[in-house]
C-alpha cells in the first residue's frame, strides 16, 4: 500500500489533500471524518470584527462561481477562544489563514496566533482579491510581499505559509521574494478577480462588483504557475485551483507541488475530500508507486525538443 505522507518543511502531513481556506469548517465532520485529511485549514481571520462584503456575495457562471465574501469574522480574540478549540478536537494539524490591511497587523496576527500550541501553521493570506474594490493586495508586488513576510517572520517561529495571487503580473518574482523573506511554503493560488453583469437589470451580479472566480477550468492556468514557481524556489508548494479528482492531485504534484488545497469540489460535494484521498491511494497502488512523495516534481520534460522545426520532424 502506498505511503501518502508528504513533508511541508518540518511538518508531516498524512496525505497531500487539504481543504482550501474559506471553503471549510470543523462542521464538515458531520459529513466526513476530518481525521482523514492531510491538514485542517480555517477560514481567513482578521484582527478586527468584519462584516464582510455587501450582498449578493455569490454568482454562478457557466463553469464555476464568483464569490465576494469579504472575510467576515469576529476577530482574533473570538477565534482563539471559540474556534481553535473546535479544530483542536481533530488530529490533522491546524493551518490558520490570516489577513490584514497593513504590515503591522499582519505581524501582530502572526505573534498572537503563535501563542497557541493548537495552531500548527500560520498562513499569510496576502492575496485576497475582494477586500476592496480594486482587488489589490500585498501579493501583487514583490516588494510589498517581502516587507510583509519579513515582518511576520520576525514575530513567529511557527511554519509560515504564504498564499499568493494569480492576479500578479509576475508571480515567480513575488514567490521568490516571499521565500527570501522567510516563507516556509507557498500556497498557489488565491482566486482570479472576476466580474459578472446581469442582463435583466444591467447591474453587477455581486454587491462588491468584483469577486474571485473558482472553477475546475482554472486548473491548467494554476498548474502552469505552480510549475514555473517550482523551478525558481526551493521551498514546498501547495497547489490550489480546480482540483476535482485524484488525477488532478497527481498533476499538481508532478508540476512541483507537495500537496493540494481543494475548495470548489468540496463546496459542491463535501465528501469529495475523502473520496479524492481514497482514489489517490488506488491510483498509486495500481501503478506500484510506494510513496506519493515520489511524484513531486517528477514531470518528464527534460528531454523535450523546443525547437519547432526539429520537434516537427520527430513527430509525436
Amino acid at each position: 500500500m502506498v505511503d501518502l505522507s508528504v513533508r511541508i518543511g518540518d511538518l508531516t502531513l498524512q496525505n497531500p489533500v487539504t481543504p482550501a481556506s474559506g471553503s471549510f469548517s470543523w462542521e464538515y465532520n458531520d459529513v466526513i471524518d476530518l481525521n482523514r485529511l492531510g491538514a485542517l485549514v480555517a477560514k481567513t481571520i482578521c484582527r478586527e470584527f468584519r462584516w464582510g462584503n455587501p450582498t449578493p456575495r455569490m454568482a454562478e457562471t457557466e463553469a464555476g462561481i464568483i464569490q465576494s465574501i469579504g472575510l467576515p469574522g469576529k476577530g482574533i480574540e473570538y477565534f482563539m477562544e471559540h474556534i481553535v478549540p473546535e479544530y483542536a478536537r481533530f488530529k490533522p494539524p491546524l493551518v490558520v489563514s490570516c489577513s490584514a490591511d497593513n504590515i503591522e497587523d499582519f505581524a501582530a496576527l502572526a505573534e498572537e496566533l503563535s501563542k497557541s500550541d493548537d495552531v500548527a501553521v500560520v498562513e499569510a493570506n496576502i492575496s485576497c482579491p475582494t477586500r476592496n474594490l480594486t482587488g489589490q493586495n500585498f501579493a501583487m508586488h514583490e516588494g510589498y510581499t517581502r516587507d510583509c513576510i519579513q515582518a511576520m517572520r520576525e514575530k513567529t517561529k511557527k511554519p509560515l505559509w504564504v498564499k499568493l495571487s494569480p492576479n500578479a503580473g509576475d508571480m515567480v518574482s513575488v514567490a521568490m521574494a516571499a521565500e527570501e523573506a522567510g516563507a516556509d511554503c507557498l500556497v498557489i493560488a488565491n482566486t482570479f478577480l472576476s466580474l459578472k453583469i446581469r442582463t435583466d437589470n444591467f447591474r453587477p451580479a455581486l454587491g462588491n462588483k468584483f469577486g474571485g472566480l473558482v472553477s475546475p477550468a482554472l486548473k491548467p492556468i494554476v498548474l502552469r504557475m505552480v510549475y514555473q514557481v517550482a523551478k525558481a524556489v526551493k521551498i514546498p508548494i501547495i497547489g490550489i485551483g480546480g482540483v476535482t479528482c485524484a488525477e488532478d492531485v497527481v498533476e499538481y504534484m508532478l508540476a512541483g507541488a507537495s500537496a493540494v488545497g481543494i475548495g470548489y469540489a468540496a463546496f459542491r460535494n463535501p465528501t469529495a475530500l475523502v473520496t479524492i484521498i481514497e482514489d489517490l491511494e488506488k491510483w498509486c497502488d495500481a501503478r506500484g508507486i510506494k510513496k506519493v512523495s515520489e511524484l513531486i516534481g517528477a514531470v518528464k520534460d527534460d528531454d523535450m525538443e523546443l525547437d519547432t522545426l526539429v520537434a516537427a520532424s520527430k513527430g509525436v
